[in-house]
């Protein structure tokens, strides 16, 4: 008898736990693209043309034929706010893209071009040219980029390659 309330407990234990997991949100926005937000936050708006993401967020644009995942900040070397710099700095955004008939990919897009430095805000994939617009939160002068980490949001804007219809990867 006493075994049979040991398993009885042990399994609604394991059934509490399922429960308590957290749950992928799917939605779709008005202009037509499929968000998946697996951290409970609201949907991003679209402005001006700028897709929002934050970090660790994925959508998949209707649109553009494309998901895209904001997998985080590899650099952040931008002057904190209220110091002197002699370098304005750069941050590095690691977005995945994948196409409905590609393989994924991940860009690394910065803040500003320089290509002594294989930094570039700008990168082709699928037929769009897919830029850098914005990075926020800027960096405190107390706490610097390792303060900021998981809480970063992006900015990114999509053109159509005029010539380039085939539909082929190319960075």
């Amino acid at each position: 008898m006493f075994h049979k309330a040991i398993i009885f407990s042990v399994g609604m234990l394991t059934l509490a736990g399922c429960n308590a997991q957290k749950k992928t949100k799917t939605t779709e926005s008005d202009s037509g693209e499929i968000v998946s937000n697996t951290k409970g936050t609201k949907n991003p708006v679209q402005k001006d043309g700028i897709v929002y993401f934050n970090q660790g967020e994925n959508k998949f644009l209707k649109e553009y034929e494309m998901s895209v995942t904001f997998k985080g900040i590899s650099e952040d070397s931008r002057c904190p706010e209220g110091v002197n710099c002699i370098w304005a700095g750069v941050a590095v955004a690691q977005v995945e893209v994948m196409g409905t008939y590609s393989r994924p990919m991940v860009l690394e897009l910065a803040t500003s071009d320089n290509a002594g430095r294989n930094y570039h805000e700008s990168e082709v994939y699928n037929g769009y040219t897919i830029s850098l617009k914005e990075v926020s939160p800027f960096p405190k002068s107390e706490g610097g980029a390792k303060a900021l980490e998981g809480k970063y949001r992006i900015g990114i804007q999509f053109t159509k390659e005029g010539s380039d219809t085939s539909g082929s990867t190319r960075k």
